[in-house]
């Protein structure tokens, strides 16, 4: 017969742990949920996006450090979908505003873990609606990904 025996803490270091990582996924289905609902984001204001990005948890600058407008192309090449790849992970897509203009507000994020120098927070608004957005490293050889930061491990 073979016995195994397990200490009481072990057992709720993994309960804990399990609970933090279903607790975790469960605000990023509701987030994802609450954009694809008919609840669009309004962004119109800058005290609305200022309260956006510190609702999802980013400390950024108090104001915009690039404010453009562009207009999204009619014709995608790799680039553009991986980027609209990364948009639909959040419940945007970007491919219904082919040929619209848009403003892109960026701003300095300054609690990405691990990485506090030259990281921004993109946010793409049409008409005063959230359509998508990012959080980018701008070195050379940097990264981007979804606007919901990324638990540490």
């Amino acid at each position: 017969m073979f016995v195994k025996t397990v200490k009481v803490k072990e057992v709720l270091k993994a309960l804990f742990t399990i609970f933090f990582i279903a607790l975790a996924v469960l605000a990023v289905v509701l987030f994802v949920k609450n954009l694809t609902a008919d609840n669009s984001v309004m962004l119109d204001t800058e005290a609305a996006r200022q309260e956006f990005l510190s609702s999802i948890g980013w400390q950024v600058s108090g104001t915009p450090i690039d404010v453009r407008e562009v207009t999204i192309p009619t014709e995608w090449n790799d680039v553009f979908e991986e980027y609209n790849s990364i948009q639909k992970q959040q419940g945007f897509d970007l491919e219904k505003h082919k040929g619209d203009n848009v403003t892109i507000y960026t701003y300095e994020v300054y609690n990405y873990e691990g990485k506090p120098e030259n990281m921004v927070a993109n946010l793409m608004v049409y008409n005063g609606e959230l359509i998508g957005g990012d959080v980018s490293c701008t070195e050379l050889g940097g990264f981007i990904q979804g606007l919901l930061p990324i638990p540490a491990e």
